[in-house]
């Protein structure tokens, strides 16, 4: 597959750089050839029982993404089949922020976590691998309506709301999934890390709505059934990229639903088969759901419960006012009225202004470096919105430039000070009114002082949106924190590097076909006296064999290792199935 540079240059390139941080390189490199082998079992597997009972996008999209059973994918070469489908991917390491994941898929971005699982968890591992990214999400993108619906799904995620729990419970499973994938890693810290994220997990919180969308889309993109319900097929990537599950899902131990809005408050663990799975008619279907449970978002609903859901947030989201000023940044207080309408909101920190997701020249995080607050409402004693007042209405009120104000709300909040100038929307309503000598009260509390410097007063009646991140990419260079907990590189001791080469051989005798039995004899008697409890290398070596003697005694040193390791006697099987089955796409 020949890799397409240019084309990922340019994906990166147009990516915000808050997103760019989490790109990492693949290194192809280090995939070993019990990784190639790996993939390769898996993918042969996969092939053979999902052309039955996948979607049928499943093996189209496999060619149209340029996904091979022999080799683990590139990234570049990936892209260089994905942005004809109008799709890209790049690499990431591991588990990312989930608002940073749905922003990715927002732009059409495929992230793949670049590991591949260890040998030991072949037919599954909670951790994000290239198997589940690269075999089980790409090739259904190929299918338009299926595309369309994941890269909504990621505009909306990315706008949710999450809590902190969510960020808690992130950084927890980051963690658990990369402490499971390292070979080696003490037991002590495996179990100590599953306790964490099961403490967190039985922690009764209502979901929040970035929970949700996670709700939603795994029980779709990741764990999702499409079809009639007596017959449905699989097109949900988790099930696609497991062995084990994809065979386990179809049986009639596992209940079918019909998918709805309702799966947002299903919730789900990735350490077990799931009981139940949802199914929809169509992938045009999802569509309909994920605009119903949409509506029911802050993103289009604002109001108080939205500006709340910021605060308890702690971490940066965007308000939206009735005039369309945007303001961007980490909220930490609000005042409501009697009728539960916010009169007061600020936030502390880098805060950025914009207008239609661009920031207002001037208003940026340099400028509000230590945060912005503005009451909100209308004036006392005036029956028109400062926002709807013409240049007759200022003039009638004396609201010129230049000219000292006082501003009286309905809420009791009182705004003084010196009118500078005011910026004005498309439409030409009022957006902000720049004070300066200005004092802001509510009550016997100062909100705002003269001395903090230009009052940069909001005009806005009402909250009309919020939503998680910044209004303007570019306002905020580090909008998601990058997690402190890295993937565990080890290093190989001598008798695995010696299993690595036994591996290699056997793939370069396979592509070449310059190989005789005394060779393939000769791998077998180092396998057995040196590694006795590998498998997966007896299954590569039997597909090459001709020799009936080797043959017979690979079969019977692979049945010794059933009755010794009883939990793979069904990959085993399974592998030698495999052997006897001509597999293209």
């Amino acid at each position: 597959m020949v890799a397409d540079t240019t084309h990922f240059e340019e994906v990166i390139e147009r990516l915000p750089r808050h997103l760019q941080q989490f790109i990492a390189p693949q290194n192809y490199d280090e995939y070993t050839p019990i990784n190639q082998a790996v993939w390769r079992y898996v993918m042969r597997k996969n092939i053979t029982y999902l052309k039955n009972v996948a979607h049928k996008s499943y093996l189209e999209g496999l060619k149209k993404t340029g996904i091979e059973i022999d080799a683990i994918p590139s990234i570049y070469g990936m892209n260089r089949i994905l942005k004809e489908i109008g799709w890209a991917a790049v690499a990431v390491d591991g588990f990312i922020p989930p608002n940073a994941f749905m922003e990715f898929q927002a732009n059409k971005v495929l992230v793949i976590a670049s590991d591949i699982r260890q040998l030991e968890h072949i037919e599954y591992t909670p951790a994000p691998d290239i198997i589940h990214e690269a075999s089980g999400h790409a090739p259904i993108i190929a299918n338009p309506d299926y595309a369309e619906f994941l890269r909504r799904l990621g505009e909306i995620g990315a706008k949710a709301i999450l809590s902190k729990y969510d960020i808690d419970l992130y950084e927890a499973v980051r963690k658990l999934s990369i402490l499971k994938e390292a070979p080696g890693v003490n037991e002590k810290d495996i179990r100590a890390a599953g306790q964490e994220v099961n403490t967190l997990q039985k922690q009764h919180h209502e979901f929040s709505e970035m929970a949700q969308i996670r709700n939603m889309q795994w029980w779709s993109v990741e764990y999702g059934l499409i079809g009639p319900m007596n017959n449905p097929k699989i097109y949900g990537a988790g099930l696609l990229s497991s062995i084990g599950e994809s065979e386990w899902c179809m049986s009639s131990k596992v209940k079918k639903i019909p998918y709805s809005t309702g799966v947002a408050q299903m919730g789900f663990d990735i350490t077990k088969p799931q009981p139940q799975l949802y199914v929809t008619p169509d992938f045009a279907y999802l569509m309909e759901v994920l605009e119903e449970f949409a509506n029911t978002l802050s993103i289009r609903k604002g109001g108080y419960k939205g500006l709340q859901r910021l605060i308890d947030s702690k971490t940066i989201g965007t308000i939206e006012l009735s005039t369309g000023l945007q303001i961007s940044g980490v909220f930490t207080k609000l005042i409501l009225n009697e009728d539960r309408d916010v009169i007061y909101f600020k936030t502390e920190g880098p805060t950025a202004l914009a207008y239609r997701d661009k920031e207002l020249v001037g208003h940026g995080i340099k400028t509000h470096k230590h945060g912005y607050s503005s009451p909100l409402g209308m004036l006392k004693s005036v029956n028109l919105p400062i926002e709807n007042m013409t240049p007759v209405d200022l003039k009638a009120y004396n609201l010129y430039d230049g000219q000292r104000l006082s501003f009286a709300f309905e809420s009791g909040i009182m705004v003084e000070g010196l009118n500078i100038t005011g910026i004005r929307n498309v439409k030409g309503k009022i957006m902000v009114i720049q004070l300066e000598d200005c004092t802001v009260t509510h009550k016997d509390e100062v909100l705002f002082r003269p001395e903090y410097g230009v009052f940069d007063m909001a005009i806005g009646n009402s909250i009309v949106s919020a939503f998680a991140g910044a209004a303007d990419n570019n306002s905020f260079p580090n909008l998601y924190v990058v997690s402190k907990t890295k993937t565990i590189k080890v290093q190989k001791t001598e008798n695995e590097m010696a299993l690595e080469n036994l591996y290699q051989r056997i793939r370069t005798y396979r592509t070449t076909s310059e190989y005789t039995d005394k060779d393939l004899n000769e791998i077998f008697h180092t396998l057995i006296e040196n590694h006795k409890n590998d498998w997966l290398l007896s299954i590569e070596l039997l597909e090459l064999a001709k020799s009936n003697n080797l043959i017979s005694n690979i079969k019977t040193h692979l049945n010794l290792i059933s009755k010794s390791r009883p939990k793979l006697s069904h990959l085993i099987n399974s592998g030698i199935a495999l052997v006897d089955t001509h597999i293209v796409l």
